[in-house]
């Protein structure tokens, strides 16, 4: 077998998964068409759990030097009038709820990860052309790519056939690896064009430009976002009569931010100015024997809520270390199938949630947007849904079989300190699976549960002093989060979702119902090259 896991994209999910099983030990390869990364501003938008899986997988003070807090996104209509503000203030994950930010120091900082790990193969510019699975393998065959290229390439001597345990295909919208498998998706029939100015600041615009506005305007819905600290985003809503060529154009481009916004060259440059037709599409399934989907190659979705990447990035988190158990033998495949379960309800309520807000921006009757307006001001328009949590897959559950309380929501992140200094918990303790309590939790534990927390290599964190697990909890989050939640212990697992919370004296139990869903075997395989950082 050449790899463990071989990874098709190298996008933001093919980042994240590359990275996790890098720093697990695995042999990796990475096949991207493209020569190099992207470079431009795609994603622009991440959330605090975002920023925490980026944390685990690169250099998260690095990517986000140049990011912005958001606080609110705006939804107004055509005159400018306030329909809705999202509240996107608060605290996640020990970051800010939201950012703005510039993608490709995000990707740059995960790159960089990624090429310290000597098991991780990179092969950019280079294309998959043909997919087939054995019992035990996945073969891959590949070649160089270039675009001006034929896509029906004769075998040639360029060729190179590659086998893998498993594949993973992360390679965006229009997939191989999906196409490939015959893997037919779900369309749910979004089809909504807009034009992209993505543009660098030459001075600083000004308080108005630091909101995300979205203007439901039915003569052309618009909107704005900035990208960061120092450069701004603007997009416009294609109508039916709009000569796409034109709007292309940089002379339209410079008359329409002069009419809408009053900008010119002397205020800002073009990046880039491209037209997009969003989709929200879903792959029937996930999984086909060895290959699993990852990303837009599983799931599509329009950009109202600024999620798309950031759900693909929770995928390679998940992925990664349900693989890593797997292929360390610690459990069966069949912990695989709750990748799935667990991911995909998450991203369809997502998804569902960014259709609905794309209907209220992409309303062009002006009798239908007059009534919609008027229902806004009476404030008969519902709220939007919370935002969703791990309901499937390995969460704990109570005897009637539902999630316990708590299970499935996202797990603090504060401050601490320990003989390893103070920082971030992640950084200071460790990632992957945690258990966390008030109490020295570990004298409560027998030996086959202490076995768990070493196979799992489990970090344990107690606020009480004088065991060998103590930190300080320098700021208080964590004491915050217990009197919040009534609890003193929780399980969390390394997608930073709690397992289980609730109390000392019942984390033995919750302990064994987590060997039990991981599919446990026991049988851990040692890594023929483990990686730190």
């Amino acid at each position: 077998m050449d790899f463990d896991v071989a990874i098709v994209g190298y996008g933001p999910t093919g980042l994240v998964l590359a990275s996790a099983l890098g720093k697990a030990g695995h042999s990796v390869a990475v096949f991207e068409r493209w020569p190099t990364l992207y470079g431009l501003p795609r994603l622009t938008h991440i959330d605090g759990e975002t920023a925490r899986i980026i944390q685990a997988t690169g250099d998260v003070d690095e990517a986000l030097r140049e990011a912005s807090v958001a606080e609110v996104y705006e939804w107004r209509n055509g005159a400018g009038e306030l329909l809705l503000a999202v509240d996107w203030s608060g605290r996640s994950s020990g970051y800010a709820a939201h950012y703005t930010m510039y993608q490709p120091h995000i990707e740059d900082a995960i790159d960089q990860r990624v090429r310290g790990y000597p098991n991780v193969e990179l092969n950019q510019g280079t294309g998959v052309v043909a997919l087939d699975q054995g019992s035990d393998h996945v073969r891959l065959i590949v070649r160089p790519w270039r675009r001006d290229r034929d896509e029906q390439w004769s075998v040639g001597a360029e060729d190179r056939t590659v086998t893998a345990r498993y594949v993973v295909g992360a390679d965006g919208a229009n997939s191989f690896v999906r196409n490939a498998l015959g893997i037919e998706q779900i369309d749910l029939g979004v089809d909504d064009r807009w034009l992209n100015l993505d543009t660098e600041c030459v001075h600083p615009l000004g308080p108005r430009f630091q909101v995300t506005r979205q203007f439901c305007d039915p003569e052309q819905p618009n909107m704005f976002m900035p990208i960061g600290k120092s450069r701004q985003r603007f997009e416009v809503g294609v109508r039916t009569a709009d000569d796409l060529a034109e709007m292309e154009t940089a002379e339209w481009a410079w008359r329409w931010l002069r009419q809408r916004h009053g900008l010119g060259p002397e205020s800002i440059r073009l990046l880039r100015q491209i037209v997009y037709t969003f989709s929200a599409r879903t792959a029937v399934t996930w999984r086909h024997g060895r290959v699993l989907l990852a990303g837009d190659a599983a799931h599509t979705m329009p950009p109202y809520m600024g999620q798309g990447a950031c759900s693909g990035m929770r995928d390679g988190i998940t992925l990664g270390w349900k693989l890593d158990l797997v292929l360390r033998g610690l459990a069966d495949e069949a912990l695989l199938d709750t990748y799935e379960a667990e991911r995909r309800p998450h991203a369809e309520m997502v998804q569902r949630c960014s259709i609905e807000l794309g209907k209220v921006a992409n309303l062009k009757d002006r009798e239908a947007a007059a009534i919609r307006d008027a229902a806004f001001r009476r404030g008969e328009v519902p709220p939007l849904p919370p935002f969703p949590t791990i309901t499937g897959g390995v969460v704990h559950r109570t005897p009637s079989g539902e999630p316990s309380p708590l299970a499935g929501t996202l797990a603090p992140q504060g401050i601490v300190g320990s003989g390893n200094g103070t920082g971030r918990f992640d950084d200071v303790v460790g990632g992957g699976f945690s258990l966390i309590s008030e109490r020295d939790v570990r004298a409560l534990l027998n030996v086959e549960q202490q076995a768990l927390l070493t196979a799992l290599d489990m970090s344990v964190a107690t606020f009480t002093p004088g065991t060998p697990d103590s930190v300080e909890d320098t700021e208080g989050t964590y004491t915050r989060y217990f009197a919040d939640t009534a609890t003193d212990t929780f399980i969390s697992r390394p997608d930073f979702h709690l397992y289980w919370a609730g109390h000392a004296q019942d984390a033995p139990a919750a302990l064994d119902a987590l060997r039990a869903q991981l599919c446990w075997t026991g049988s851990r395989t040692p890594l023929a090259a483990g990686v730190d950082t």
